[in-house]
């Protein structure tokens, strides 16, 4: 069984920073990438930032020049460093992973941590 745990939320005031961490653990066999979505009340969960295993990464245009995400495939874990915080980041942010469980297993997205609560005040 995948687990995932994030860390670092917070409450910031604008123009601060934050930085979330999530470590991937259980049973691994390879992870193709890993990201970070936002979510806030009555609406969808939202990408924010993805890096692949290649170290390839994607941004939501929002975040673009603020928020940089990073891997340690060492440790599987995935950070999101983010900086000049604007109200509207305001969201529950959750970890997504894309693995592998086994050799011959599938490769499945849908692993998700339990969300950090970031705010942001003006």
């Amino acid at each position: 069984q995948v687990r995932l745990v994030e860390s670092g939320g917070g409450l910031v005031q604008a123009g601060g920073s934050l930085r979330l961490s999530c470590a991937a653990s259980g049973t691994i066999f390879s992870i193709n990438a890993m990201g970070w979505y936002s979510q806030v009340p009555g609406k969808q969960r939202e990408l924010v930032a993805v890096i692949k295993s290649a170290g390839n990464t994607n941004y939501a245009d929002s975040v673009k020049g603020r928020f940089t995400i990073s891997r340690d495939n060492a440790k599987n874990t995935v950070y999101l460093q983010m900086n000049s915080l604007k109200p509207e980041d305001t969201a529950v942010y959750y970890c997504n992973a894309v693995l592998r469980e086994s050799r011959f297993g599938g490769i499945r997205g849908d692993y998700w941590g339990q969300g950090t609560q970031v705010t942001v005040s003006s």
